[in-house]
């Protein structure tokens, strides 16, 4: 088996990383679902206030395709729905009652199920919404085939969870959930595995391909696995989950009950003790940090560092994430910080004398150090993406609209975790992410998707 080795990419040390103890918490007061973890979805409320739920039933359905269901990730009963401006769905809120109660499916035989009876399961019981469809990053079509499925097993970002750790005692599930992804493809359902572990628990799983990669971050990052084994053409889908969401759809076809308990990471400098917990998707991120004593002025995120979502201590964890990272919030000023040596100040360059303490683990925080400043073509980017197209490029021509070009530079294979490392180390200050997100919106309004 060959190993794909990528040269580029960058390996940010941050303090915090979770120690390998996983602690089991009882159910939260409070659960939620967030409509804006999805892409393209506008959703329709099923039940009513006050509503009985079980784990599994219904929630809401996107209005634009109303196959597409999302289900309660507990029993209680529909406690609240959260809206904005021009009310808008912000959060969906179940209060759980304490217990598990679940729907129950017939899965029974599914060894010998069809393709269409694995869907219509998948439907009816919200888990199909935990597949990704490339391009854009959205949930397929029902009439989708794709080409081929892929599921990143290790994560590169600082501090993430570490998945070897977390599913160790899962890997019967993650097998069934592969032997079921594997019914809903003609390609291959490929297995991506970090080639550094050793004793990896993903490396003998059967009915799958494994591919073995090595590389600083983003090399965890599935769109930049799927970009060296098999780069995404216009007209083609490709299909991604996480190995946490695989091992639910196993368990389901395995019990018939849509359990969505799983161990997260507690990451970050900014926690007394960073390590995993044992949870129900969806949990109030309040009921994981009542133990836990946390710095002044800090940041909840739901996700890593780059890429996750800025939170609160009594929102909820973030449909698809699998850690919560707390790091300092950094709104503090920094009297002449640009004329400093930079002894104590990380750098990605060469430009403060940080550059030699390599294996030093940072404290950073949210600071910007500075507002949003021009394009300078520096080489820099191109640095830290290991993908064959030109990052600068695509932020230009995503920022002026042109469609045409867009296509051309790459967006069919990117999303925007694909370009968080770039914004990171860029010194424009300009948030990629939010330009790519915008840049895919465009595309699917004139797509028609």
């Amino acid at each position: 088996m060959s190993v794909i080795k990528l040269k580029k990419g960058l390996d940010i040390k941050l303090q915090g990383k979770p120690v390998e103890k996983i602690t089991e918490l009882k159910l939260s007061e409070l659960y939620g679902i967030k409509p804006d973890d999805f892409r393209n979805v506008t959703p329709k409320i099923i039940p009513k206030v006050g509503d009985k739920l079980k784990a599994g039933s219904p929630v809401f359905y996107d209005k634009n395709n109303e196959n597409f269901i999302f289900t309660s990730p507990v029993s209680g009963v529909l406690e609240e729905v959260r809206r904005g401006e021009r009310r808008k769905i912000l959060e969906i809120i179940i209060k759980s009652d304490n217990e598990l109660e679940y729907e129950e499916f017939n899965t029974n035989g599914f060894e010998n199920f069809s393709r269409e009876q694995i869907v219509d399961l998948l439907l009816k019981s919200g888990l199909w919404t935990r597949i990704v469809s490339r391009p854009y990053g959205i949930i397929p079509q029902l009439e989708e085939t794709p080409k081929s499925i892929h599921v990143s097993t290790f994560d590169t970002a600082p501090v993430a969870v570490n998945y070897n750790f977390t599913l160790k005692d899962n890997i019967s599930e993650f097998q069934t959930g592969i032997d079921i992804l594997k019914k809903l493809t003609s390609g291959d359902v490929n297995v991506n595995i970090d080639n550094k572990i050793t004793d990896n628990i993903f490396s003998e799983i059967k009915n799958a391909k494994i591919n073995k990669f090595e590389g600083k971050h983003p090399a965890g990052n599935v769109g930049i696995q799927i970009h060296h084994l098999s780069p995404i053409n216009k007209g083609e889908k490709v299909w991604t989950l996480n190995p946490q969401d695989v091992v639910f759809i196993g368990r389901f076809f395995k019990t018939g009950k849509v359990d969505l308990s799983k161990t997260i990471a507690l990451s970050g400098y900014g926690v007394e003790e960073p390590q995993y917990y044992k949870v129900v998707s969806g949990c109030q991120i309040s009921s994981i940090l009542s133990n836990q004593k946390t710095e002044e002025n800090v940041r909840i995120i739901s996700g890593n560092v780059l890429t996750g979502k800025k939170t609160e201590k009594y929102s909820f964890l973030g449909y698809f994430d699998n850690t919560i990272t707390i790091i300092s919030e950094g709104n503090e000023y920094e009297m002449f910080g640009w004329a400093k040596l930079g002894w104590n100040r990380y750098t990605a360059t060469s430009f403060f004398l940080s550059k030699l303490r390599k294996n030093k683990e940072w404290k950073l925080n949210t600071n910007l150090h500075g507002g949003k400043r021009p394009f300078v073509l520096t080489g820099k980017i191109n640095k830290v993406l290991p993908m064959n197209i030109l990052p600068i490029y695509l932020i230009k021509a995503c920022m002026a609209e042109d469609i045409e070009k867009i296509e051309n530079l790459g967006i069919y294979e990117v999303i925007e975790e694909d370009l968080a490392l770039c914004e990171f180390v860029s010194e424009t200050k300009i948030d990629f992410q939010e330009i790519i997100g915008n840049a895919i919106k465009l595309m699917i309004s004139e797509m028609g998707v």
